[in-house]
């Protein structure tokens, strides 16, 4: 958008976002795709057309835009031509694209063995066991606390997981042998994986650089 030109229609998207409670993050987002809107047609966007849109949807994927920046630029649109301009007519043009979703690489159980007997330490053995064995994510791992363990139900507790919603995930008989073993060897009172300070947790640059040194120690390629 140009100062000059649309400040005042500017302001009221700033306005529109700040009342639904987007984040700064989603505001400055919007912003900027609805600027390069702008930029791309050489006028306000508020005088836009529907062969304007479509235009502009070829330009994005003739210049190589992924998935994800077309996407978040439809998203801006919509919600500028939805409830800025109230212009439905123009957001019902835009669609969201759908990338194939990449079939996942597989270790074989022999790499698994061999990745994690590669491990640097018990307490890094331990981690990795949880994140591979139960499918907890980095930062998943590294949240868990001693308490989160139910041995009874053979399950883990995970706090504020995807969707910020807490879930539970399976504890099999192999994994929670592994995890009595590092408790009887390091005793942890709050965090299941403590870092160097036993007050904070093990933090994900850590957890990950221990997966990457496991990876090239067991001269496992696979990404």
């Amino acid at each position: 958008m140009t100062e000059q030109a649309i400040s005042p229609l500017h302001r009221r998207m700033i306005e529109d976002m700040a009342i639904r409670k987007l984040s700064p993050k989603t505001q400055h987002d919007y912003v900027q795709r609805v600027k390069d809107f702008a930029a791309f047609l050489g006028r306000s966007p508020a005088t836009a057309k529907s062969e304007d849109v479509r235009g502009f949807r070829l330009h994005l994927a003739s210049n190589g835009a992924g998935t994800p920046k077309i996407n978040a630029t439809v998203s801006a649109l919509r919600f500028f031509f939805n409830v800025t301009l109230d212009r439905s007519d123009l957001a019902k043009h835009l669609s969201f694209m759908h990338e194939p979703r990449k079939v996942p690489v597989v270790l074989s159980p022999e790499e698994v063995a061999r990745f994690l007997e590669a491990a640097p330490g018990t307490k890094y053995k331990a981690a990795l066991s949880v994140a591979y064995g139960a499918g907890l994510r980095v930062s998943e791992v590294v949240s868990l606390k001693v308490s989160d363990v139910d041995s009874k139900r053979m399950m883990l507790r995970i706090e504020q997981g995807k969707g910020r919603k807490d879930r539970h995930a399976m504890l099999s008989p192999v994994l929670l042998s592994l995890l009595r073993d590092w408790y009887r060897i390091a005793r942890p009172q709050g965090w299941l994986f403590p870092g160097q300070n036993p007050s904070n947790p093990m933090t994900t640059r850590q957890l990950t650089r221990a997966c990457h040194a496991a990876a090239h120690m067991a001269e496992i390629t696979k990404r």
